[in-house]
C-alpha cells in the first residue's frame, strides 16, 4: 500500500519512451518515500513482450494486463483497470504521460477516485505542506510544480488529503536512466474480466493508424530554434541551411509558429515539445518562461538577439548580441568552411 504507480503507454508491443522516462522519476521518488515502484500495463497480446522495456527501470511489481479489446486504447477498459486496481492497492502517487491518452485516461480515473490530477507538470518532488488554515503539517506530499497563468507563474500543487495523488508528465521533461539498483520485478498477470465490466468495450476502433514523426527535435543533440525575431517564413530558412550544416534539427517558439513561420510539430515549450540538446541555439527568441520551460535542461545555451537584456540571455552560456540577419549567416559561412 501507499506505493508509486505509473501507467505505461504501448503502442502495439512497444512501450512509449514518455512512459519509461516517468518509470525513472518514479523509482527516484518511491526511494525518497521508502515505498516501492509498481507499474501498470494493458495491451492485446502483449505477454512476454513489455516487461523487459519496463522492469529495467527499477520496477518492483509489475502489472501486466493482457486481453482483447485493451488495443488500441479506448477510454473505458483502461478507467476500469486503474480505477479497480488502484482500489485494491491504494497507491499515494499515480504518474502517467501527458499525451492523448493520459490526458484522457487521468481526469477519468481521478474523478472516479474522487482524487486530484495536475496536468503538464515540469518538476515533480517530495515535500512537506502546511495547511494556513488548520495549521496542520503534512509530510511527504508530491509537489506537483507547472507553469501556471499563462506561464507568468510556477505553481507548486499539492493534494494534501485525497488519494492518489495523480499528475501527468510531457514527454522529454524527465530524463529516463535504466536502474543501477536492485527492484523486486515482480510480473503479475490479473484476470482482465475481473477489472472490466462487459459494457466496457462498447465501442471498437475500426481503423488504427499511426504517422511517423518528420523530424526528431526531442534525440536531436544540437537543436537550432528560431522565434518571432526571425521575421518571416523565409527567415526560418536560414535557420534550416545552419541546421544542415551543423546536422541538427530546427526549432520553434510559439510566437514563431502562431506567426505562420514554422510548423507547429516543432514548437518547443511549455504548449510543444521539451528537448535536451547537448547545444541549444536560440534565434531571435526573447525567452518567455513558456517557452524557458521546454529547453533550459540544455548542455549549452546559446542566444542570438539584438536585444542584450532578452530574458532568455540570463540562462545562456554565450550570448551574442546582434540581428539574426547578420549573425546566421555568418555562422553557416563559417561552418561550412570549417566543418569536416
Amino acid at each position: 500500500m501507499d506505493n508509486v504507480f505509473v501507467y505505461c503507454e504501448i503502442e502495439g508491443t512497444l512501450v512509449a519512451e514518455v512512459s519509461q522516462e516517468l518509470l525513472t522519476k518514479g523509482r527516484k521518488l518511491a526511494t525518497e518515500l521508502g515505498v516501492e515502484l509498481h507499474a501498470v500495463v494493458a495491451g492485446t497480446q502483449i505477454r512476454g513482450k513489455v516487461e523487459d522495456q519496463i522492469l529495467p527501470y527499477g520496477v518492483d511489481k509489475l502489472f501486466v494486463f493482457d486481453g482483447p479489446g485493451l488495443f488500441p486504447y479506448t477510454s473505458a477498459p483502461h478507467t476500469d483497470i486503474l480505477v479497480n486496481l488502484f482500489k485494491e492497492e491504494k497507491p499515494q502517487i499515480c504518474l502517467m504521460g501527458a499525451t492523448v491518452i493520459g490526458r484522457d485516461l487521468g481526469p477519468r480515473v481521478s474523478s472516479s477516485l474522487t482524487s486530484g490530477l495536475t496536468a503538464d507538470c515540469t518538476q515533480l518532488e517530495i515535500g512537506s505542506y502546511t495547511d494556513a488554515r488548520t495549521k496542520v503539517t503534512y509530510d511527504n506530499l508530491l509537489y506537483q510544480i507547472r507553469p501556471a497563468f499563462g506561464g507568468n507563474i510556477v505553481a507548486t500543487i499539492v493534494n494534501p488529503e485525497h488519494r492518489p495523488q495523480m499528475a501527468t508528465v510531457r514527454s522529454g521533461v524527465m530524463q529516463k536512466a535504466l536502474y543501477d539498483g536492485k527492484a523486486r520485478g515482480e510480473v503479475v498477470y490479473p484476470d482482465v474480466d475481473k477489472y472490466v465490466s462487459a459494457e466496457a468495450y462498447v465501442v471498437k476502433v475500426l481503423d488504427h493508424h499511426v504517422e511517423a514523426a518528420k523530424h526528431n527535435l526531442k534525440g536531436a543533440s544540437i537543436v537550432v530554434s528560431g522565434g518571432y525575431g526571425m521575421g518571416s517564413k523565409e527567415g526560418f530558412d536560414m535557420l534550416f541551411d545552419l541546421a544542415k550544416v551543423l546536422h541538427a534539427e530546427v526549432g520553434a517558439s510559439r510566437a514563431a509558429v502562431d506567426a505562420g513561420f514554422c510548423d507547429h510539430d516543432r514548437q518547443i515549450g511549455q504548449t510543444g515539445v521539451t528537448v535536451h540538446p547537448k547545444v541549444y541555439i536560440a534565434c531571435g527568441i526573447s525567452g518567455q518562461i513558456q517557452h524557458i520551460a521546454g529547453m533550459q535542461d540544455s548542455g549549452i545555451i546559446i542566444s542570438i538577439n539584438s536585444d542584450p537584456d532578452a530574458p532568455i540571455n540570463k540562462i545562456a552560456d554565450y550570448v551574442i548580441v546582434g540581428t539574426v540577419e547578420e549573425v546566421i549567416p555568418k555562422l553557416i559561412k563559417y561552418y561550412k568552411q570549417n566543418s569536416k
